[in-house]
């Protein structure tokens, strides 16, 4: 199991949220007029990076999973929530994603429901191969369904995976347009250039036209009954190739001593895959992850930083594996 220098999060204690008694009163009525009375909350949700009310909330009617945020101290948030209600509504009845069922606007605050996942559990960590297992038949029967987006997707104007400025990261220090001193100090820096010419050849590798997740992890993944898995949280997806989901998620299952190169090269998604157009988006994320990771953290989010750090190490380690490079 590789070692990492950057400190693991604890992915189910990295937001900071507000409970339920904490929500104004107009809220909480407007939840439990959608539940049909008066409601008992659960513990709001401990993972994720946003700094939104989510919680299971069981009332008369049934539970669901609850989302509020404020639109006026925490626009970001709500926009988020706006729209992850837009693109769940548009998912094809096969993703195998919580639905959302209502969305309301009440006095600057932003509230939807969703489906409340029976007995709901984050993944093990580290990972449980059977879980893992699960996890990747969720993304396989999602990429399925998703291989050519709907025209409803579309109309919500999805973009291209590398139609930005993103992943350019390594090349723009060989070029002496970012600090290098925005890298941790125990990153190797005879590897920025094999890194800045892998990278330039990402965003041919991850060109394509199917519907992705873009931020497939573990706090983003609930078991239910039976072990199956159940991806959440679609709030930015966009384009590219079937197989750029399983990145982030095997570079994490890398790092807890599974073979994450096996585990890509059987998964369906990736059967026709060359083996350069994955190290080529490995490189690209790992320069996002670790540049990213350097930043002052956001309002609201303490723990951001330390997951992309982390990420960014995890990911380099793997390529590295895969390169025969020494870290």
């Amino acid at each position: 199991m590789p070692t990492t220098i950057s400190p693991k999060p604890n992915y189910g204690a990295t937001a900071v949220r507000p409970s339920w008694a904490e929500l104004p009163a107009h809220i909480k009525e407007l939840v439990e007029g959608r539940l049909g009375g008066a409601v008992v909350p659960r513990p709001s949700a401990g993972s994720g990076f946003t700094s939104g009310f989510a919680a299971e909330v069981l009332g008369p009617d049934g539970t669901q999973f609850v989302k509020a945020a404020n639109s006026s101290t925490a626009p970001y948030v709500a926009d988020c929530y706006r729209r992850e209600a837009l693109i769940n509504q548009a998912l094809p009845a096969a993703v195998p994603a919580p639905r959302v069922r209502w969305i309301e606007e009440a006095e600057d605050w932003v509230v939807l429901g969703l489906d409340a996942v029976e007995g709901a559990r984050m993944p093990a960590d580290p990972w449980r191969p059977a879980e893992l297992v699960a996890v990747l038949d969720a993304c396989a029967a999602s990429a399925q369904a998703l291989a050519r987006p709907t025209r409803s997707l579309l109309e919500l104007g999805l973009k291209p995976v590398a139609d930005d400025s993103t992943f350019e990261n390594w090349r723009l220090l060989t070029a002496s347009m970012t600090r290098v001193d925005e890298l941790p100090e125990w990153f190797p820096r005879e590897l920025i250039d094999p890194l800045a010419n892998l990278e330039s050849n990402c965003a041919a590798a991850a060109a394509g036209n199917s519907v992705l997740h873009l931020d497939l992890r573990r706090d983003n993944v609930v078991l239910g009954p039976g072990g199956r898995a159940w991806i959440c949280d679609w709030n930015w997806p966009c384009l590219g190739p079937s197989w750029f989901d399983l990145t982030l998620l095997l570079a994490t299952a890398h790092a807890d001593g599974h073979d994450a190169s096996q585990l890509f090269a059987e998964h369906p998604t990736a059967q026709d895959v060359d083996p350069e157009q994955l190290d080529a988006v490995l490189a690209a994320l790992t320069g996002h992850f670790l540049r990213s990771g350097a930043q002052p953290p956001p309002p609201g989010s303490p723990a951001l930083r330390q997951h992309q750090a982390w990420c960014g190490e995890v990911m380099l380690r793997w390529l590295t594996e895969r390169r025969h490079w020494q870290v």
